[in-house]
């Protein structure tokens, strides 16, 4: 009996024991793991640094009132600074500016984009050579075009000439300095600024369409839209919910081109002030205001998810029908 119990109980300590093939491997793991996160570690810092904790700072400054271009002093106000965004009259103008713009430009520029790639990806002739001169406006500076397109809208510029000349227009309009037409220009100044890069990345999206449905397609005797329309359109679901988030993002986000049009104020009458432009002003132009341009910066984060994500699960529900 002795002897059974002693043999059972050498039994379980070898079991118990780790071998030495599962040392080594768990040392390596260990050590493979260890190399890994050497590797983040730059990438992690960078992220954390630039990234989350000013998020975090942004969202403390939110409820507090503080100047931090002096004596930084720090007040706890709580919940003021929303509740003053929403009693300010500058800050739905900026917002309604901001969604009147993206309901503008996002479809059109989308559309736009789509039929371009659609047309270049058609085996014409020197598509080549006009994709790259199509490309081109995305590789100019947002600066650079808001100054050739403030010359082309100007009064005795370009555009009015031709409407003159045409007969469209009676008398030149100051297109940049009046209320009904300032906005409307940096919407037609964007869209043809970034309808080549929407455009580039609907081609590498067509590149994934099998070429065997298009010539089914033919053989049926469908056209051009309806191959359009029953094969593009519906294989490039994916790549347009992208293409639409990214320009939601990018409208909401407005900041150069208003700025430069309007010498940063905004105007005419408030026209060009975008929900970007009006936390900058909070935030650099005027003292002690750097806890309610935060709060807007966080009304503006929370807004682009909400509708990116309405905008998401729209697309997502028509694509499955």
């Amino acid at each position: 009996m002795g002897t059974q119990l002693e043999i059972n109980r050498r039994t379980d300590a070898a079991a118990q024991a780790p071998s030495p093939k599962n040392g080594k491997g768990s040392e390596r793991n260990r050590r493979e793991a260890l190399q890994g996160v050497t590797f983040m570690l730059p990438t992690l810092i960078l992220l954390f640094t630039f990234t989350l904790l000013p998020i975090f700072y942004s969202l403390f400054l939110s409820f507090t009132r503080v100047n931090l271009f002096g004596g930084i002093d720090f007040q706890w106000v709580g919940f003021t600074n929303y509740v003053n965004a929403w009693n300010d009259d500058r800050v739905w103008a900026a917002l309604n500016n901001t969604f009147r713009y993206a309901l503008f430009v996002v479809p059109i520029q989308t559309a736009v984009a789509l039929l371009m790639a659609a047309v270049l990806n058609s085996g014409i002739r020197f598509q080549n050579t006009f994709r790259t001169i199509y490309f081109l406006p995305t590789l100019t500076s947002s600066s650079a075009l808001t100054m050739i397109f403030m010359f082309l809208f100007s009064l005795n510029g370009p555009i009015n000439n031709l409407l003159v000349n045409i007969g469209l227009l009676e008398a030149p309009v100051n297109f940049i300095n009046e209320t009904d037409f300032a906005l409307a220009t940096i919407m037609v100044m964007n869209i043809w600024s970034t309808v080549p890069f929407f455009m580039t990345i609907y081609l590498a999206g067509l590149q994934d369409i099998p070429h065997s449905l298009y010539e089914a397609a033919s053989l049926d005797g469908a056209n051009a839209w309806q191959k359009l329309m029953k094969i593009t359109v519906p294989n490039l679901t994916p790549v347009t919910n992208y293409v639409l988030l990214m320009g939601i993002i990018g409208c909401f986000q407005l900041f150069d081109q208003a700025y430069i049009i309007s010498g940063g104020t905004g105007g005419p009458n408030n026209a060009t002030l975008t929900f970007s432009l009006i936390i900058y002003q909070y935030a650099f132009q005027t003292i002690g205001t750097m806890g309610y341009a935060s709060a807007l910066a966080i009304i503006l984060t929370l807004i682009i998810f909400t509708v990116s994500m309405i905008a998401r699960r729209l697309n997502k529900e028509e694509s499955n029908y």
